[in-house]
């Protein structure tokens, strides 16, 4: 994927949690809901770790196509 690839698809999972988070507005969340907006915030972590990655290759000199996407578990597991 390009720059321009993954920030359009940052983009869409930004939009579909705010669709999702404003559709329940003073009814509560399912427990599906919950589900997929825990899907989304990896999505987006994982995301935004790659368009990191290929940011930072660049800046390096190096391919940013060499950049790999990492695990749920591994971008989670970042500290803040």
């Amino acid at each position: 994927m390009t720059d321009e690839e993954l920030v359009a698809r940052i983009t869409e999972l930004v939009d579909e949690e705010h669709r999702l988070e404003g559709s329940r507005v003073g009814e509560g969340l399912t427990d599906g809901d919950v589900r997929r907006l825990r899907d989304l915030e990896v999505a987006l972590d994982q995301t935004w770790d790659l368009l990191r990655q290929r940011r930072a290759r660049r800046a390096a000199g190096l391919d940013p196509d060499g950049a790999e996407p990492r695990s749920p578990g591994t971008v989670e597991g970042y500290r803040q």
